[in-house]
């Protein structure tokens, strides 16, 4: 399956990151009631990006991950490819994960006069969480109940990586069956009322981001490619829709809340399923569609920082009013503003000098690894 990057991908990416920074903004940014922000989240919320980043994930890992290790033809070459996977994931992954944790753990100390990162055993708890990748588990026993911290968007990314070491062990374990395990996923969380905990260990758009993908090698995926979206926009106008459905179903105005997520979920598999055609139906070529795709692949960055600008934001203006100095408390747009302004800068020099130079350096040691393991059974072959 090719690894070529799909720029409808992307801006499923894009608009799932810009949906949860503003959902955030009232309650991070804003800790006072906006009275535009509560009308609009009266109607629409767009919580629903975490939804949409997992059915992504989902079809992403598993395009690539499955081919390689059902053409594994020994248990060693199973586990080797299981290896260069969790490496490649942790190298992507962690290092900015880490670095977001440690800054927001400093703020905490030393740049927060105004309370906005919260307390600090808060903080280090929330920080224990995040590094030993058990964040949405102290997310759900936290909610409502007590402090999490300044890093509570870190439940969703334990819950990836929690799918990343067990999605090799599930295709090992199920072989042919995978698909109807995969179902079976689905189905009983469709059909299940989400309690806290069911929240944060919701796996239904993972599942059908993977089903997509094995679908996606098929010859029925191409049969039913939905050719009518070749029409100017139309595929634009299908993702409004379908995105401000969502936005109208993680309300309370929808009453039908049992089926809330599983629904969620499916319309975020329905996104991914007319983006795998790599056809740019959701949004043509040209300007929009690069700025959503440069959003898309800083869009991991990005969600990691936007809760720290927000409370740097805030810690700011505090500092400014208690000086009696101007700030733009009192404006909202120009907050933002800066807030945007603040979360571009800074995502972009976590793009440029963590997060590629340590993919490239996590590509570079299994790339050694491999030809480490081809030199050895070329010396065992060349001995016998």
């Amino acid at each position: 399956m090719s690894s070529k990057r799909i720029m409808d991908i992307e801006v499923l990416r894009a608009i799932a990151v810009l949906g949860v920074l503003f959902h955030h903004l009232q309650g991070s940014l804003f800790n006072d009631t906006v009275p535009l922000l509560e009308k609009i989240h009266g109607w629409a919320q767009p919580w629903w990006g975490v939804d949409l980043f997992f059915a992504i994930s989902g079809f992403v890992i598993a395009r690539s991950l499955i081919p390689a290790l059902q053409g594994c033809e020994t248990r060693l070459e199973y586990w080797h490819q299981t290896r260069n996977f969790w490496l490649r994931r942790a190298f992507r992954l962690l290092p900015s994960a880490w670095l977001w944790l440690a800054l927001m753990l400093l703020a905490c100390v030393f740049f927060n006069r105004s309370g906005a990162f919260g307390s600090l055993y808060a903080n280090l708890q929330a920080t224990l969480a995040g590094v030993l990748q058990y964040a949405n588990f102290r997310f759900a026993d936290s909610f409502f109940h007590y402090e999490y911290g300044s890093s509570f968007v870190y439940w969703s990314l334990s819950l990836e990586e929690q799918f990343y070491l067990l999605f090799p062990l599930l295709i090992l374990l199920c072989r042919k069956h995978l698909v109807w395990a995969l179902l079976a996923l689905v189905a009983v969380q469709i059909f299940t009322l989400r309690t806290p905990l069911l929240m944060v260990v919701r796996t239904d758009a993972l599942a059908l981001g993977v089903l997509l993908a094995m679908w996606s090698a098929r010859p029925g995926h191409q049969r039913w490619q939905p050719t009518f979206l070749r029409l100017p926009w139309a595929g634009s106008a299908v993702l409004v829709v379908v995105g401000l459905l969502m936005s109208f179903m993680a309300t309370d105005r929808f009453t039908l809340t049992s089926y809330r997520i599983g629904s969620i979920a499916l319309l975020s598999a329905l996104l991914v399923w007319i983006a795998s055609y790599n056809r740019d139906y959701l949004l043509p070529a040209g300007g929009l569609q690069r700025l959503m795709a440069w959003i898309g692949s800083r869009s991991y960055g990005i969600y990691l920082i936007h809760i720290p600008a927000y409370l740097l934001v805030r810690e700011l203006i505090f500092r400014l009013q208690a000086a009696g100095l101007p700030s733009p408390a009192g404006h909202p747009m120009v907050t933002v503003i800066i807030a945007l302004g603040l979360i571009v800068l800074l995502s972009e020099l976590n793009y440029r000098l963590i997060e590629m130079p340590m993919r490239n350096r996590g590509a570079d040691l299994v790339a050694r690894l491999g030809a480490s393991r081809a030199a050895v059974s070329s010396s065992g072959a060349t001995s016998c």
